[in-house]
């Protein structure tokens, strides 16, 4: 046995106009008893909101601005174009001649973008004009040429009216804000273009910083410094280690010699047994650590970096290898951060 859920009846108001349209519902239907939610096809009587003319005006004097601009564009480039073919090549005279169409096209979509900031707009304008004049001069110079100046002046004629139809049909479609709500709008696209412009900056600061600890030399010691600057046996000096951790945690595989030519790179004084020695005894308390199940050494990563700078540092090092990144971000801020962070972001940081 089933049952089905009956279509509601709509009521049609008098008057108004009304266009049929298809829509789903989900209505209960029961099978043997049991009831489940299925989808239904019903159709739907809509309202047919009445014909706003207005709109329909405005769409057509835009598209007659638009085609006047298109007429002039073309007029424009086929006249200056057919001028320069007296110097040049006629394809690169009318590449020549779009220049002259293009820029003051351009300006009057500046213009619009600047709508809504008098003072910005007031640059385009300025300079969209200039552009035009040079246009027109350059289509009645092609009629007085071709000995026909009146079908050049009315060639130019052509251009400035598109411009100044466009600039009517702008100006009617842009709405003047009031001083404080404009004043407002400026504030706040002020602020996000500061926003936008201190994350560029701040990723940009971030890639120097860390090609700046890898790469640039270490100050030299001074002053009460420097006597315990210098290696004694089997210990090596803060600066020392400071470089050779820093080596080993951007260049994990990197051999033992490969260490002292990196110190040699950044201009240290040190003794290459005793950093032998010390690289020797690491590698063998980091084998041992390795072995022992479930005891590892908890990583410290320098105050203030995070990942996303550990994977800046390694990408600015050259690293490109995603398993050297991985360890050498597990190295420094340990492994509870998860593998999958990590990758995604230095697909991330590899790709911008």
């Amino acid at each position: 046995m089933t049952t089905e859920h009956p279509a509601a009846e709509q009521q049609l108001l008098p008057g108004v106009r009304y266009r049929a349209e298809t829509r789903q519902r989900l209505v209960p239907h029961t099978v043997n008893g049991k009831t489940k939610m299925v989808e239904e096809d019903y159709t739907a009587m809509v309202p047919v909101p009445p014909r706003d003319w207005d709109q329909v005006v405005t769409t057509a004097v835009t598209l007659a601005a638009a085609a006047l601009v298109s007429i002039a564009v073309v007029w424009s480039v086929g006249s200056i174009g057919d001028l320069l073919t007296r110097a040049v090549y006629a394809p690169i005279a009318y590449l020549a001649a779009g220049a002259f169409v293009v820029a003051w096209v351009t300006c009057m979509a500046l213009e619009w973008l600047a709508r809504y900031d008098p003072a910005r707009a007031a640059g385009p304008r300025t300079v969209g004009t200039v552009f035009l004049v040079l246009d027109m001069a350059a289509v009645a110079t092609h009629g007085w040429v071709e000995a026909a100046f009146y079908v050049g002046l009315a060639g130019a004629a052509v251009s400035a009216v598109a411009k100044k139809m466009w600039t009517v049909v702008m100006r009617h479609q842009s709405r003047p804000l009031p001083a404080r709500t404009q004043q407002w709008l400026l504030q706040e696209e002020a602020e996000i273009a500061a926003r936008l412009a201190l994350g560029a900056r701040t990723r940009a600061l971030a890639r120097i910083e860390g090609q700046a600890a890898v790469y640039a030399p270490l100050p030299a010691p001074s002053g009460a410094e420097r006597d315990t600057a210098l290696d004694t046996p089997g210990q090596l000096s803060p600066t020392v280690r400071s470089a050779v951790r820093a080596i080993r945690a951007t260049v994990p595989d990197l051999s033992h010699d490969g260490v002292l030519d990196h110190l040699d790179t950044l201009g240290l004084d040190y003794d290459p047994d005793t950093v032998l020695a010390v690289l020797g005894h690491e590698d063998n308390w980091q084998d041992t650590q390795d072995s022992r199940s479930g005891d590892t050494l908890p990583s410290i990563a320098p105050p203030g970096q995070t990942v996303t700078d550990s994977i800046r540092t390694a990408l600015s090092s050259g690293v490109r290898d995603k398993d050297k990144v991985v360890s050498y971000v597990h190295k420094i801020h340990g492994t509870d951060v998860p593998r999958s962070t990590i990758v995604r972001t230095f697909n991330r940081e590899l790709a911008s």
